[in-house]
């Protein structure tokens, strides 16, 4: 019996119709003016779309000339609901979201599935946004293609950039990974601290971001150790936060987009 996995988040981060969907991403994306060049890995937030929306389309409006091109994409995030050890993979065969289904790239879930780290447990994507959020990009950017979708728990970066290193692929494999920036300060707060926070995402130095500078800090860490060690460069090519998008200044949440190279 095919298992799909069905969206916990339309209709409170995204519309649930279909072609207002649509229409939101296309002015988000839209808004854009992309270079040619088309990274490897990026960094978006996770938030309901009136708040990160904007930024996200930032990273992924550089996606959209690899479309047909780029068949796989590998999703980290990090986990909001469910306490864990490791990295945790769905039992699903498609994710489902308002604009269809996503197969779920079985011979890669394979073969991560043998690292010690890796687990297949469903409670963790049950409730979980920070995944979901970005599918709906990667639908209306890319068309048709494979996701190896991960919730990362309480792990190194060690063992994200091994799961990172086994994927890693050529063209046809993109990593997108889930995360927020600073959580509800006052507005000049968090731009100064997500500014700091970027310009160590840009610098690859992992070892200067902590727990209350990005939710998404475990698998940003793993990335940055491997983008790292493989000598590729990272860019800021958004900057915001909740404040500047739909919300009150008073408690923002800051969002980044980065490019990697």
């Amino acid at each position: 019996m095919t298992n799909v996995r069905n969206p916990a988040v339309a209709g409170l981060f995204y519309p649930e119709n279909p072609q207002k969907l649509r229409g939101m991403l296309a002015e988000y994306l839209s808004a854009v003016h992309a270079a040619d060049s088309v990274p490897k890995a990026i960094i978006a937030p996770h938030a309901g779309y009136i708040y990160s929306g904007p930024v996200a389309a930032s990273a992924y409006a550089r996606i959209v000339p690899a479309r047909g091109t780029i068949t796989r994409v590998v999703l980290l995030g990090p986990a909001h609901r469910v306490g864990f050890h490791g990295l945790a993979l769905s039992s699903a065969d498609y994710f489902m979201t308002p604009l269809g289904r996503i197969s779920i790239d079985r011979e890669s879930v394979k073969k991560i599935s043998r690292l010690p780290q890796v687990q297949v447990m469903d409670a963790a994507h049950a409730q979980e946004h920070s995944l979901e959020v970005h599918l709906p990009f990667l639908q209306e950017v890319l068309g048709e293609f494979n996701l190896v979708p991960l919730v990362v728990g309480d792990t190194g970066p060690g063992e994200v950039a091994e799961v990172l290193d086994l994927l890693w692929g050529g063209p046809e494999t993109l990593i997108v990974i889930s995360s927020d920036l600073s959580h509800y300060h006052d507005y000049k707060t968090a731009q100064q601290l997500d500014l700091a926070t970027s310009k160590a995402i840009e610098e690859l130095r992992l070892e200067d971001i902590q727990y209350d500078h990005a939710c998404g800090r475990n698998p940003v860490n793993g990335l940055l150790q491997v983008a790292r060690r493989r000598g590729l460069k990272a860019k800021t090519v958004d900057l915001r936060n909740s404040g500047d998008t739909a919300g009150s200044r008073d408690q923002v949440v800051g969002y980044g987009a980065y490019l990697f190279e």
